[in-house]
């Protein structure tokens, strides 16, 4: 296996496992501790999880580790939102458990909404794992491993209505020392009838605002620029000061992070069209360090599914949201979520599909075919009626849609000049860096010297493909 590292929005598949290790000095030479490994899978909830596992873990005497063959722990966290995701895991806990035949004394342990959603299965009829941690029961990790070390099977899986970890310092595994994820609430208490979430995660609580700014600080103050803040549906964020009874909302908590530094910039994820209204549009036209970025799934451009999927919103209303975005925040690129082939789904209804985006003018989108999910309010009331060859069809139009509109998008760009923030080498070359705009674009530009990651330069767009762009640095 070969893990990378990319920074994602909520849900991609096409992340097939990502490995993390870490490189602080003052974490890894601890000397002979035990060693674990982390693979995360899915959205970036899960990868912020990961951060603050690794915290916990390196508490109770682990250090990370980039070699899995010479890992005394092995953790998946995993993903629970596609049959597709769910199987991934499994192969790679059947390669993983021919390494522990080799290494009998490894532990292996599954992590997130996977672990929560088939529980006692893995453990059980499976017999893949020695540990089952559900995403609300990481503090209890030290004693479930206890267990393990004891001679049985670590399970614990129990929801909770108000973990948010909040007074944990996430170890930064794998980071670019420029950006990092704040996770700033958890669970949903959106029922799509799609969705596992609210079933894997629990009911929405909010974090205390005041510890979100003190671990951005400290992020800015240890040389992050970037930081992007994290919940399912982060406009519902809403914390009540126990003692003032003040109300924090998600865009008086945006504005809190954006004063921290004009250098700290600030993304969110993830939007949900319901809860996207205009004081979030207004911080964000306040304040130049709040990224122009959006990512405001859709799933079908068309009212009736919507009204299957329990969105709660119709066409028309995320039109209008669409047009407030374009005018109060007129240069904001915006992203989307796009599922194929839900049940019962026509022609007619899969073209307002196709149309809305290229009505919308996405940036990027993360398309899948619809995927039944055991126990949720789809798999209860509706037949996954759509022939897999018609899902796969009407995918891969929208891709191609997608693709025609994204590069069109990115064109429009070409003349004009961005303010990027230096994230690193360019995959391809070492004589290149890559950094995103304000809007969420990719940028690939030519090494001056004197710059290094964390730097803001001004780039010239000179050329785009249909996913990035590229420039040459100009003086501001």
């Amino acid at each position: 296996m070969n893990p990378t590292v990319s920074n994602s929005k909520n849900i991609d598949e096409s992340r097939q496992g990502e490995a993390f290790y870490n490189t602080d000095s003052e974490v890894i030479n601890h000397g002979n501790l035990k060693q674990f490994y982390i693979e995360s899978y899915g959205c970036s909830m899960n990868f912020s999880d990961s951060e603050i596992v690794a915290s916990i873990l390196s508490d109770c005497q682990y250090r990370p580790t980039r070699d899995i063959e010479s890992a005394d722990l092995v953790l998946l966290n995993t993903c629970s939102i596609r049959e597709k995701a769910e199987d991934t895991v499994r192969q790679r806990l059947r390669v993983i458990d021919k390494m522990k035949k080799r290494r009998p004394g490894m532990t292996v342990g599954v992590l997130g909404c996977m672990a929560e959603r088939l529980k006692k299965t893995l453990l059980e009829e499976e017999k893949l794992v020695d540990l089952v941690v559900g995403p609300d029961a990481y503090r209890d990790l030290p004693n479930l491993l206890g267990q393990v070390d004891d001679g049985d099977k670590g399970i614990n899986v129990l929801l909770s209505r108000d973990e948010t970890y909040a007074d944990i310092n996430p170890v930064r595994l794998e980071s670019n020392g420029v950006t990092a994820f704040i996770s700033i609430m958890r669970g949903c208490d959106n029922m799509c009838s799609f969705c596992v979430v609210p079933f894997t995660r629990g009911r929405e609580r909010s974090r205390d605002p005041f510890t979100i700014v003190s671990e951005a600080t400290h992020l800015f103050d240890n040389g992050y620029r970037e930081i992007t803040l994290l919940g399912q549906n982060v406009d519902s964020y809403k914390w009540i000061h126990p003692e003032t009874h003040e109300t924090y909302s998600f865009a008086k908590l945006l504005e809190l992070v954006a004063l921290i530094h004009p250098d700290l910039r600030v993304r969110f994820s993830t939007s949900h069209p319901k809860d996207m209204l205009d004081d979030v549009l207004y911080i964000m036209a306040r304040y130049e360090n709040i990224c122009s970025y959006i990512h405001l799934p859709i799933q079908s451009g068309n009212s009736r599914i919507l009204s299957l999927m329990n969105r709660t919103y119709d066409r028309a209303w995320y039109e209008d949201r669409i047009r407030a975005i374009r005018k109060i925040v007129p240069d904001c690129a915006i992203s989307s979520d796009i599922i194929a082939g839900f049940c019962t789904e026509t022609e007619e209804e899969h073209q307002d599909t196709l149309s809305m985006i290229s009505w919308a003018d996405y940036s990027m989108s993360y398309m899948f075919k619809y995927s039944e999910r055991p126990g949720t309010l789809a798999a209860r009331k509706y037949t996954d009626d759509i022939p897999e060859e018609i899902k796969q069809r009407r995918l891969s139009e929208i891709v191609a849609m997608q693709s025609e509109v994204s590069l069109k998008n990115l064109t429009r760009d070409i003349g004009h000049t961005f303010k990027v923030l230096i994230e690193g080498d360019s995959k391809k070359s070492n004589l290149d860096f890559k950094g995103r705009s304000a809007q969420n674009k990719m940028i690939i530009f030519p090494k001056q010297p004197g710059l290094k990651p964390g730097d803001y330069v001004q780039v010239l767009i000179e050329s785009a493909t249909s996913a990035t762009l590229m420039g040459r640095i100009v003086p501001n």
